[in-house]
C-alpha cells in the first residue's frame, strides 16, 4: 500500500466533490475525507445510496455532506452550469474534485464491442469527467490550494486485450490529467493527479473477474492514503503524476 499518515485535521476547512459516491472507493474515499475534516459533496446517480453515505458521515459527527443526484450518462452541458453555480452559492468555492465514477462496458474484442457501447463507456469516463473538470475549474481556482484526482486504471497506462472501451477511456483519463497538470502548473493553485486503485474488492472487481475471490483483494478502506495524501496539502506542488494506490 502507499505508504502515508493523514493527521486527523488534514482537510479541515475543504470543501471536496467525490463523484460516484455512493458505494465502493467512491463512499470510502468519501467517508475518509469527512473524518479528516472535509466537507464532502456528494455526486452520484442513485440517490438512495448518497444519502446512506451521507447518513453514516452524519452519525460519526463530521461535518454535514451534501447529496448531490446527477447522472453523469444523461447531463446535458446547461446541467454542469447548473451545478457549478449551486456549488458557488452555497459553498463560495471548491478544494478538491475526485473523479470516481466509471463504468466498465463489455470486456470484449474490439471487433465485437458495438458503437453504442463504445460511446456509453466513453460518456460517463469521459465526457462527463471533462464537463465537469472545465465546468467546476473557475471554482477550483478560488481556492488556496486545490486538487483534481482522477482515477485511473493499470489498463489505461499498457493497452491490455479485450479491455475495450474501458481501457480507452482510462487512457484518455490519463491524458486529461496531464493536460490539465501542465496548463495550471505555475499559473494556478491547482495541482493534477491520477490513481490506479488496483485490485480492490468493490462490485466493478467482481464484474470484471467474476471468477476471483474478492477477499484476496484489500478493501476500498485500506487503499485510502493515497487518496487523502493527493487531497490535502501534503502533496502540494505534486503536479502531473500518475500514482499507484498499491
Amino acid at each position: 500500500m502507499f505508504d502515508y499518515s493523514a493527521r486527523p485535521d488534514l482537510l479541515n476547512g475543504r470543501v471536496i466533490l467525490v463523484t460516484g459516491a455512493g458505494r465502493g472507493i467512491g463512499a470510502a474515499a468519501a467517508k475518509a475525507y469527512a473524518a479528516h475534516g472535509a466537507t464532502v459533496l456528494l455526486l452520484g446517480k442513485t440517490e438512495a445510496n448518497l444519502t446512506q453515505v451521507y447518513d453514516e458521515i452524519e452519525a460519526a459527527g463530521h461535518p454535514q455532506p451534501a447529496v448531490i443526484p446527477f447522472n453523469l450518462e444523461t447531463a446535458l452541458p446547461h446541467q454542469y452550469d447548473e451545478l457549478a453555480a449551486m456549488i458557488e452559492t452555497e459553498f463560495g468555492h471548491l478544494d478538491g474534485l475526485l473523479h470516481n465514477a466509471s463504468i466498465i462496458g463489455p470486456r470484449t474484442p474490439l471487433e465485437q464491442l458495438s458503437g453504442e457501447n463504445f460511446m456509453r463507456v466513453m460518456q460517463v469516463n469521459v465526457n462527463a469527467m471533462f464537463m465537469l473538470t472545465s465546468t467546476l475549474l473557475p471554482l477550483l481556482k478560488l481556492s488556496k490550494d486545490a486538487s483534481v484526482v482522477f482515477t485511473s486504471s493499470s489498463v489505461g497506462r499498457k493497452g491490455r486485450a479485450y479491455w475495450g472501451a474501458y481501457g480507452v477511456s482510462k487512457f484518455a483519463t490519463e491524458g486529461l490529467m496531464q493536460t490539465l497538470a501542465d496548463e495550471v502548473e505555475t499559473v494556478a493553485p491547482v495541482r493534477a493527479n491520477s490513481i490506479n486503485p488496483g485490485a480492490t474488492r468493490t462490485s466493478m472487481r467482481a464484474q470484471a473477474y467474476p471468477g476471483e475471490n474478492p477477499l484476496n483483494n484489500p478493501t476500498p478502506e485500506e487503499i485510502m492514503p493515497i487518496y487523502l495524501y493527493l487531497m490535502g496539502p501534503d502533496s502540494t506542488g505534486v503536479n502531473g503524476q500518475a500514482f499507484n494506490a498499491q
